[in-house]
């Protein structure tokens, strides 16, 4: 995984008499993939992958273009508030953008935890982009946060990310009750991930 800056413009709130700067962004890449960001420019897309029945199936409903654009926001939200959020995943070699993939501070029973959450958009799905995504938001979790353990929360009728969670490594921990629906709790610890790939 090679973690770099990028650079996006910054905005002035009015009244402000600085000149607005440029403010740094993460970037992610792998043998594949890069992850950045979501901006602006990418809500074509989003509400496009947000929107189809069979990306969405094991969400509560498919969005449309509005609740895209909401949750495109929440994201850069949560990149001011954690540095992290949901990113933006593309294709080095066509630069056409695959899903998305990030690490989210998630709440579960009163505690902060760090978990990774990937989508890949229909038309690109079985390519294997959703395990190195995956792997490069765990890598995140490791590195950059220094976090000890990586989680994520699966709904248990969600099969395809459940095996995906599994290659990763990653254990049933506990289930929960998450956003209205019972998830399972899965875990990788950073010293049995290391274990693993030494």
């Amino acid at each position: 995984m090679v973690v770099r800056p990028c650079f996006r413009s910054g905005r002035v709130a009015p009244g402000e008499r600085w000149v607005a700067a440029e403010i740094p962004c993460l970037m992610l890449t792998g043998p594949r993939l890069t992850l950045r960001e979501l901006v602006d420019d990418d809500l074509d897309f989003l509400a496009h992958m947000l929107g189809d029945k069979d990306v969405m199936r094991y969400w509560p409903k498919p969005m449309d273009r509005e609740e895209s654009h909401v949750w495109l926001q929440r994201q850069q939200q949560r990149y001011a508030e954690f540095g992290c959020g949901y990113w933006l995943a593309f294709d080095h070699a066509s630069q056409q953008p695959v899903g998305q993939a990030g690490v989210l501070m998630t709440e579960v029973d009163g505690e902060q935890l760090p978990a990774l959450g990937y989508m890949i958009h229909r038309p690109f799905w079985r390519k294997g982009y959703g395990l190195e995504a995956a792997r490069l938001c765990v890598q995140y979790i490791f590195s950059a946060l220094d976090a000890p353990t990586a989680y994520t929360l699966i709904r248990p009728e969600n099969e395809p990310s459940m095996q995906l969670a599994l290659r990763l490594g990653m254990r049933p921990m506990r289930s929960v009750q998450y956003a209205g629906y019972k998830h399972v709790v899965l875990i990788l610890r950073r010293d049995s991930n290391e274990a693993a790939a030494g």
